[in-house]
């Protein structure tokens, strides 16, 4: 089977460059995979669990969120923050997680923090997703 060359970078470093045969993420439009002759394409990245895998081994790290490029069978993934799954401590998450529901539950939908809550609660429910799926 053909391989995507894969490129995760986040402004901390370099997490990723290897063969792979498949990626999926969750773009602003949803859900999306790559795989080997994908079309060329950029796209935003939203908070969530990314997956990529090679020969039935499957990666998966958590994002805040940032860019996907795909070109010539290479996927470069610009990421704000990301985590491998062995690298979440899983009970800060979801303190993480109760602490951005309750503040959502407190401020009303045209409050200026409301969206970095709910942001904050994207993230650590993708971080809490992602943290059960050590390899």
């Amino acid at each position: 089977m053909d391989k995507l060359q894969l490129e995760i970078i986040t402004t901390e470093r370099v997490m990723a460059q290897e063969d792979v045969e498949i990626v999926e993420a969750t773009s602003a439009i949803g859900e999306f995979g790559i795989l080997p002759g994908h079309i060329n394409f950029l796209t935003l990245i939203v908070p969530c669990q990314i997956r990529y895998g090679l020969e039935g081994k499957t990666r998966f790290l958590a994002t805040s969120g940032g860019f996907a490029e795909v070109s010539e069978n290479k996927v470069t993934l610009l990421l704000n923050e990301a985590e491998f799954a062995e690298e979440i401590d899983a009970d800060r998450a979801r303190r993480a997680k109760e602490r951005a529901e309750a503040a959502l539950r407190e401020l009303a939908f045209d409050h200026a923090d409301y969206l970095r809550h709910e942001a904050a609660l994207m993230r650590a429910i993708a971080r809490i997703s992602t943290a059960s799926r050590q390899m």
